[in-house]
């Protein structure tokens, strides 16, 4: 993740509560007939190239990037400067 601001590009209005999301997998083996689960894994992360983020006052998700760019596009100002 990057050290940037975030500004939701959906809602336009976070810049403060998001959440990262990631990726695992899990095998399993089931029993055809039942339908049972025999045997599970541990479940595994998975590497992803770029973070998907989402925010959490309009739950909209995109790549982190979009997230990045909004910020830049509309900087929020200090206003004790």
């Amino acid at each position: 993740m990057q050290d940037k601001p975030y500004f939701c590009p959906n809602c336009r209005s976070n810049r403060t509560k998001f959440r990262i999301m990631s990726t695992s997998s899990q095998s399993f083996m089931k029993e055809a007939v039942s339908g049972t689960i025999t045997q599970m894994s541990e479940s595994v992360t998975e590497e992803i190239p770029e973070p998907m983020i989402g925010c959490l006052v309009c739950g909209f998700i995109g790549n982190e990037m979009r997230y990045v760019k909004q910020a830049e596009r509309e900087p929020r100002v200090d206003p004790m400067q």
